[in-house]
């Protein structure tokens, strides 16, 4: 079964950081795009970061601008989201997920291989 593998969640306190990685089981990741997507209990899955197959681009909501970056190595099938400055609305499973054009708006039904999420707890 093709799907992703989300790894390094965990607790940390407020202002700690905490390294996600994606790994693709199955199959290559090389030509996709890749997005992290979060969910809090009680709310809708949002979009957080995406990076193009080609690595030139990437995008991040609003809230995660400037703490947050998104790396890819396809030499190791896995994509890596850094979350710095971590703060207590930041708590969620964190899933990532591939589609061909980065853009962390559109419809998650746009995106496939979903995993099965790493819980992030931001809190002290």
């Amino acid at each position: 079964q093709w799907q992703f593998v989300e790894s390094g969640g965990g607790l940390v306190q407020p202002g700690g950081s905490l390294r996600l990685s994606c790994t693709a089981s199955g199959f290559s990741l090389e030509h996709l795009a890749i997005g992290w997507f979060r969910q809090a209990p009680g709310k809708e899955r949002e979009g957080v970061s995406c990076i193009s197959s080609t690595n030139r681009s990437t995008d991040f909501r609003d809230s995660v601008k400037g703490r947050f970056t998104i790396s890819r190595d396809n030499a190791k099938n896995t994509v890596f989201l850094q979350m710095n400055s971590l703060k207590p609305e930041d708590t969620a499973v964190y899933y990532c997920a591939a589609t061909y054009y980065c853009n962390i708006y559109v419809s998650i039904t746009e995106y496939k291989y979903w995993g099965q999420g790493t819980q992030v707890t931001v809190s002290s």
